[in-house]
């Protein structure tokens, strides 16, 4: 993600799911932490389907 629009793309995206409980992206830090009840594969499709590449933390 390099632009504000791009962020909010990805928030707006993972706030529809239900059992996101909350959003925290980091343009700087090109990273999106997510509290939530669902699983991984559920995020990372979320945010795949905003055109953008997931690369899960190590």
């Amino acid at each position: 993600m390099s632009c504000s629009g791009c962020s909010n793309a990805v928030n707006k995206a993972l706030n529809k799911l239900e059992g996101v409980d909350k959003v925290d992206i980091s343009l700087a830090d090109q990273t999106v932490v997510v509290e939530t009840s669902r699983t991984h594969d559920e995020i990372f499709e979320a945010i795949k389907n905003t055109g953008k590449a997931v690369t899960p933390a190590s």
